[in-house]
């Protein structure tokens, strides 16, 4: 079966930093499932259905990866996947602090389950879902930044033309 690693995310919306990260992810697994955790307490822009199709189109010249959602713990997903690894990207040191308290949560809840991260390239250390949504709301060109599927769903979803 290989190596698999689970890289969860809510991916509202994907963005290239993601992409990123998952294809290096590929490099260490056999199997990279990018999972949207359906998380109550966020209020996304994009629905499930809407962001399961982002990451289908986005992912779809990627062999080795899955893409799914799932409801609960993620250690809990991971064994249910029979996966060896969570992956995650990181951005910056303001990311590592939130990431490492997850990591050790989530080694504490299954100590067979390891954490591996990766950081993100250097063009795309910027780039958060949230900065992408506040600059397609007000017009901004977010090509190049995000997948072309991306941007036409962010153009439907604010009505706006990017500059």
């Amino acid at each position: 079966m290989g190596k698999i690693a689970v890289c969860p995310g809510s991916f509202d919306p994907v963005t290239n930093g993601h992409l990123d990260v998952v294809r290096r992810g590929l490099s260490l697994f056999d199997k990279v499932i990018v999972a949207i955790a359906r998380n109550g307490t966020k209020d996304p822009l994009f629905t499930i259905e809407e962001r399961l199709e982002m990451l289908h189109e986005s992912f779809r010249d990627m062999p080795g990866v899955q893409v799914d959602s799932f409801d609960g713990l993620l250690v809990d997903y991971v064994v249910k996947r029979q996966a060896d690894a969570i992956l995650r990207g990181l951005r910056a040191v303001s990311d590592f602090e939130y990431e490492f308290q997850m990591a050790l949560m989530n080694r504490k809840l299954n100590r067979n389950i390891q954490t591996v991260f990766l950081m993100t390239g250097l063009r795309w250390i910027y780039i958060s879902s949230s900065i992408i949504k506040e600059a397609a709301r007000f017009g901004g060109n977010t090509r190049g930044m995000v997948p072309d599927i991306v941007c036409e769903k962010l153009k439907e979803k604010f009505g706006t033309s990017q500059r």
